[in-house]
């Protein structure tokens, strides 16, 4: 079986790996794909590795690494502009290290409301300037783009089953006339649900049980299929650092986490806590989080983080509505570090509390859980090597994948 598997990459995260590495846009797209892969971000290359321990031919694509895409599209005689040119670094704007744009967004993020449809209209135009051309003919649009290499892509690897883990990226009517004929086409989502009527698919998956209940209430086939951890990353990443982060937390602190920033100012005010993610700007200066912020960490960084930690935090966003599944679970317990994570309803089908995990109710029960595993170091540790045992030895992608295989061949075969 041949597979394909579709990704799509966070924007600050590619920005960063291609400033981190000038002229890396200009290398080839085999080279290009080694480097996004060893970053560890994400879910990296470990579903198309597991695809093929298992024997089948896999491959994946991030959809908006423009630069990565126009590589494969130059390498394969597509006749297609660049999209865009290689990120360079914001140069410093003031003698004094203050960021006038920073102050001036600070200063309208009252008026939000109002601008946005303003700032939205002059943005586009904009980008419309900027845009590349070829051969004076109207460029395309990002979303025709990336679907005309995309095409070209599925054309040129003839997949037996797709596997879209970007459901909000690439609508159901793009496989339409995309997907060749025969090929199996599996959603896969954890996320909020994008508008769409998911025709066309052959199989939902998700590591939340109340999304699969949503799917099936819609007619459709669905599955649950959970996240986990490949061992690889324990080879990547080499000798275990010393661990000198009392207590860790990594992750987003948008507008869609409230309770996960509200439970996370209160242990601020109240442990060592450090903090790790993107969105600290959208916070008041009066959260307490900002003295606690260590910058963003993707990747390689995020997992060193978590490795240098005696004790990291898991909090699931609200959409998880009382069920755990996050990447965290399998992250943290798969490098070895004591995860200490919210209680939900089947976080035992996982790892056991108390035995692989320790858990928390509520944020002054986490207080009292930071205090108790940072005062007894045999305990902390002994959690965290078994859960660390676990997650390689039972939650990784190799099984993962094999659940994959085995509702394709069970769709296949027609049962």
């Amino acid at each position: 079986m041949r597979v394909l598997i579709l990704n799509a990459d966070y924007p600050n995260f590619l920005r960063e790996l291609y400033l981190a590495r000038p002229g890396l846009a200009g290398r080839s797209y085999a080279e290009q794909m080694e480097v996004r892969n060893s970053s560890l971000f994400g879910v990296a290359d470990f579903y198309s590795r597991n695809f093929r321990s298992h024997g089948h031919e896999a491959a994946e694509i991030h959809l908006n690494n423009h630069w990565m895409q126009y590589a494969w599209a130059r390498e394969h005689g597509l006749s297609l502009p660049p999209f865009a040119a290689p990120p360079v670094r914001d140069k410093p704007t003031s003698a004094s290290g203050i960021d006038p744009t920073g102050l001036a967004k600070s200063a309208l993020r009252p008026f939000k409301p109002l601008l946005s449809p303003v700032t939205r209209r002059v943005k586009h135009l904009l980008w419309l300037m900027r845009r590349p051309t070829a051969g004076g003919a109207a460029a395309l649009s990002r979303t025709e783009w990336e679907q005309a290499v995309l095409r070209a892509q599925i054309a040129d690897f003839k997949p037996d089953l797709i596997l879209n883990q970007e459901l909000a990226y690439l609508p159901s009517p793009f496989f339409r006339a995309a997907k060749p004929k025969g090929c199996l086409l599996f959603g896969q989502i954890a996320s909020s649900m994008p508008e769409d009527d998911f025709a066309g698919y052959d199989l939902m998956i998700s590591s939340l049980p109340n999304q699969i209940e949503w799917f099936r209430k819609q007619g459709l086939r669905a599955e649950l299929n959970r996240l986990a951890f490949d061992p690889v990353v324990l080879e990547r990443l080499g000798p275990q650092p010393v661990r000198d982060i009392p207590l860790s937390f990594v992750g987003s602190l948008s507008p869609d986490h409230k309770s996960r920033i509200a439970f996370l100012e209160h242990v601020a005010r109240r442990t060592p806590l450090k903090v790790w993610g993107n969105g600290i700007e959208r916070l008041p200066q009066s959260s307490p989080l900002h003295a606690c912020y260590q910058g963003e960490a993707w990747g390689r960084a995020m997992y060193e983080v978590m490795r240098r930690s005696r004790v990291t935090l898991n909090f699931h966003i609200d959409l998880a509505d009382g069920w755990a599944n996050n990447m965290r679970l399998y992250e943290a317990t798969g490098v070895g570090t004591l995860l200490l994570t919210d209680w939900k309803k089947n976080l035992h089908e996982m790892f056991v509390p108390g035995e692989h995990v320790a858990i928390y109710r509520d944020a002054d029960d986490c207080v009292a859980q930071v205090a108790a595993l940072l005062a007894d170091d045999a305990l902390r540790e002994r959690i965290a090597a078994a859960g660390q045992q676990h997650a390689i030895q039972h939650q990784n992608y190799y099984h993962r994948v094999g659940e994959i295989i085995a509702l394709a061949e069970k769709l296949r075969s027609g049962a």
